[in-house]
């Protein structure tokens, strides 16, 4: 997985990713799937409260099998608790025919998420979400404070470190 990595930043020169510290910009979805009624989504909806925003694609080996497995657990562990909020959106950037709105609408139905999701990144165009929060490819995790700030941005991370994350997070004024 590491060589991986590593292989990705060199491909996209991607020498400094992420934007830990920063103010948070906008997603830049092309797209929103489900927003559980509320239509249109961004940063400004989600003011006060941590977000855990999950960037993927549908054929990345990676998102199968640590992302989607990880956002479950967070998701399903923070259910009732409204302080915390979570948004997968599919961040594409190669694979155009196949990381499709059609197939983040399979997603759903196979990880049952109930969360808003959203498609950055079509028409052979590069996901505005990956530029604006200088990801380095997928899976990919970032964790906004209730401030806006980001305050995680990288690869995803183990269960309980980003569980102590959040919990951190919640207890910040």
């Amino acid at each position: 997985m590491r060589l991986f990595i590593l292989t990705c930043l060199i491909l996209f020169n991607l020498n400094a990713v992420g934007i830990e510290g920063q103010k948070a910009p906008s997603f830049g979805v092309d797209t929103w799937i489900q927003t559980n009624g509320r239509g249109y989504l961004d940063i400004a909806d989600f003011k006060g409260q941590v977000v855990y925003l999950y960037g993927f694609q549908a054929w990345c080996p990676g998102c199968h099998s640590h992302g989607f497995p990880t956002l479950s657990k967070l998701s399903e562990h923070y259910k009732d608790d409204k302080k915390v909020a979570f948004v997968a959106v599919q961040t594409v950037f190669e694979g155009y025919f196949y990381n499709t709105i059609s197939a983040a609408k399979k997603i759903i139905d196979k990880y049952k998420l109930t969360m808003p999701v959203g498609q950055s990144g079509l028409n052979h165009q590069r996901s505005q979400l990956m530029k604006n929060y200088k990801t380095g490819g997928t899976p990919w995790v970032i964790i906004i404070d209730k401030k806006g700030i980001v305050r995680f941005n990288a690869f995803g991370a183990d269960t309980e470190y980003l569980v102590a994350l959040i919990d951190m997070l919640k207890k910040e004024n």
